[in-house]
């Protein structure tokens, strides 16, 4: 087969943090499929044309797109931050497995980017800088049961948590939620950071408290990264604080 199926992680939006790997396949394909928000990071030439889809139809997205590549062109998927963190590379590697034996023999590459996780986490210093977990926070594709367990395990087990999909119209509890439940295992001084549109022109930073956190301050745009009891705030005459969790953890020693 001479086609190609390159699934693309534009991170998180500044073109400086795009990987120079991404910038050359994206120059070398032809059809461009995506969420608009996504695809409309990209510049396209006239000999390059887009597909665009709703951001609730990955597999029909991914189905669409290996269709094509598997008829000869090169075919770009694009998503923000990374592929391989809650996006297109899972739903593209499951429409391989279920669809025809064709498909598996295309050349499919995965190119990473920059998470939001990790954008933010640079923004306010090194909140992931011990271990620490990612979590979604949606319930479309897992029961909200299993959000939970998972939420209690990391914040028993001393993980500084990444919360992904915080917080939408359709779903406008689930932060509050998680928030609550975390507050049943951790001290209401964790710090807690909100991160919206982390290196676009609208960023908006808040660092504060799971005590003080106010699910009201996020949405789907936004990433939330809670620290675990170990993670430390040091204050900065003028500037903002710079957030860290400890690469020595003190209750490893106990």
């Amino acid at each position: 087969m001479t086609g190609r199926l390159a699934v693309i992680g534009l991170g998180p939006g500044e073109p400086d943090l795009l990987t120079p790997e991404a910038c050359h396949a994206l120059a070398g394909s032809e059809l461009f499929f995506g969420y608009a928000g996504y695809l409309d990071r990209v510049t396209l030439r006239p000999d390059q044309r887009r597909v665009v889809s709703d951001n609730r139809e990955e597999a029909d997205r991914a189905r669409d797109a290996l269709e094509r590549a598997a008829a000869g062109l090169k075919v770009a998927m694009v998503t923000g931050g990374d592929p391989g963190v809650f996006a297109m590379a899972a739903a593209v590697c499951e429409q391989i497995e279920a669809g025809p034996v064709d498909w598996r023999r295309l050349d499919v590459v995965i190119l990473p980017g920059i998470t939001a996780m990790l954008a933010l986490a640079a923004r306010v210093g090194a909140p992931l800088g011990h271990d620490f977990c990612v979590i979604s926070l949606s319930d479309n594709l897992k029961p909200w049961e299993v959000v939970e367990r998972r939420l209690d395990a990391a914040a028993m087990g001393g993980f500084a948590i990444a919360l992904y999909n915080p917080r939408s119209r359709a779903r406008p509890w689930q932060l509050g939620a998680a928030f609550e439940r975390l507050r049943r295992h951790l001290p209401a001084d964790t710090p807690t950071i909100f991160g919206r549109a982390v290196r676009r022109p609208d960023e908006a930073i808040t660092v504060t408290t799971l005590g003080e956190a106010d699910p009201a301050g996020a949405d789907m745009a936004t990433c939330v990264i809670v620290g675990s009891a170990a993670t430390r705030v040091i204050s900065r005459p003028g500037l903002p604080p710079l957030v860290y969790s400890p690469r020595i953890d003190s209750r490893a020693a106990r």
